[in-house]
């Protein structure tokens, strides 16, 4: 039975194919006759590979663009900047995956020891529709370089995304089975993880797929990284400069239509400063205008689909009902999908907007009385993907920053990922790291020697 999807703002219906047994049999047995080969060349071949799906990334990039905003409602100006971010992954590690993944000596009473990094062959990697290129290349890229394989299950309503970087792939002139994609459903999911040729697994989505696929692979005894949900705190102490916070706070919150597990979500703000914050903040967010994702002219993407606009505005009206104040949007816009940029004000525990994330362009303003108190709101919460804090004074920054439980934490910038440095959560927002030098060791074989 076809798979139906619909684009977020003209409504249009599509369907694909799912892969029957045959299908996914062929992509299990290629990825395990690819892989020996693959992980024998030497990191300089590896290297020009991956420097070549960067240039075939940026060549594709306005036919790739349009389907992301077909398939997700991506504004074309974000899928460029998502293109361009995968395309500069894949020449990161192509450069530097040689210093990550050389022998390491370690002084002992050896006349040598050192410990080495070996690929352990194929990894699922299931990915998300709300960044469809960025967040499997953000893993595909090191996993490359490393030496492994990988197969692809992407979300269901990014199909063609996903077909379209495995066209990237093999127009670069990667060899056969290194990479695939599957179009599956998660019972068919979870037969290819208990697969004795899956060595690994790789998520980002929820925290029920997350705890779902963990406990699938824990069962076969298949390491697993969890990227999941998250709720950032952004910390708005009394000496912030508000000229600098409020755009980076309406960038942070609205950005892919709020879609983002790093967005600021919740704007934790001191009293001393709160109205003024509050203020600018609705003034600028007011701005923004739902539209075609395809028009330059729009400034907020539509929701990736109705279901997911329904459920943010069921926890909206349930937040006001509890007392919070509706200062701007907050109802449905046109068509299926649209979602105004939207405020809620006097957030307080027993709302859902303090305690769940709020997954779409809604913001939750939480007011506190002091430092100490805004550092007690942010960690009160299940999640502990992002945080940042704002202040004129960067010391002080860097205090509170390390007093949030969050894996990333950033002072006077907003929450991001940066393919020099680690990404991941602690809490309910998961475990492993993806970039870096700590992303790439994450699907290796640590291994000792040690020479008498």
């Amino acid at each position: 039975m076809s798979v139906e999807n619909r684009d977020p703002w003209t409504g249009e219906v599509r369907r694909h194919e799912p892969d029957d047994a045959a299908a996914i049999e062929r992509a299990l047995a290629a990825a395990e006759r690819a892989f020996p080969a693959w992980s024998a060349l030497a990191l300089q071949e590896r290297g020009a590979h991956l420097r070549r799906v960067a240039a075939t990334l940026r060549e594709q990039r306005d036919a790739i663009a349009g389907l992301m905003g077909a398939e997700m409602g991506k504004l074309r100006k974000e899928a460029l900047a998502e293109i361009e971010k995968s395309a500069a992954a894949c020449e990161y590690y192509a450069e530097h995956a040689g210093r990550y993944l050389a022998d390491q000596a370690v002084p002992t009473e050896a006349a040598r020891s050192y410990v080495r990094y070996e690929p352990i062959g194929c990894v699922l990697a299931i990915m998300p529709w709300n960044f469809p290129i960025w967040q499997v290349f953000r893993f595909l890229a090191p996993g490359l370089m490393a030496g492994n394989v990988a197969l692809l299950k992407h979300a269901t309503n990014v199909p063609r995304c996903a077909d379209a970087i495995a066209g990237v792939l093999r127009d670069a002139g990667l060899p056969e089975g290194v990479f695939a994609t599957l179009h599956i459903d998660s019972e068919q999911t979870a037969a290819v993880i208990g697969d004795a040729r899956i060595k690994a697994v790789t998520l980002t989505g929820s925290e029920k797929a997350g705890r779902s696929v963990a406990a699938t692979a824990g069962k076969h005894l298949k390491k697993c990284v969890m990227e999941l949900g998250g709720s950032d705190p952004f910390v708005v102490l009394e000496d912030a400069d508000l000229d600098q916070t409020v755009p980076m706070a309406v960038s942070s919150r609205f950005g892919n239509a709020g879609q983002t597990c790093i967005a600021a979500k919740r704007f934790i703000v001191v009293e001393a400063i709160a109205d003024e914050f509050v203020r600018r903040f609705v003034q600028a967010s007011a701005q923004l205008q739902v539209g075609d994702p395809r028009d330059e002219a729009s400034t907020l993407a539509p929701m990736a689909r109705a279901d997911l606009r329904d459920e943010l505005h069921k926890q909206v009206q349930a937040s006001i009902a509890a007392g919070a104040t509706a200062l701007l949007g907050c109802e449905p816009g046109e068509g299926d999908t649209a979602y105004p940029a939207s405020v809620l004000d006097h957030v307080v525990p027993g709302m859902p907007a303090y305690h769940e994330e709020l997954f779409g362009p809604v913001a939750s303003i939480l007011r506190v009385k002091d430092q100490a108190e805004a550092i007690r709101v942010a960690n009160d919460t299940a999640f502990g993907l992002g945080a940042s804090v704002w202040t004129r004074d960067a010391t002080r920054g860097d205090a509170v920053a390390r007093q949030l439980v969050a894996g990333a934490c950033f002072v006077n910038a907003i929450v991001r990922s940066d393919v020099r440095l680690p990404f991941g959560g602690t809490r309910t927002s998961g475990f492993g790291r993806e970039l870096a030098e700590h992303g790439i060791h994450e699907f290796m074989n640590i291994k000792t020697i040690y020479v008498a």
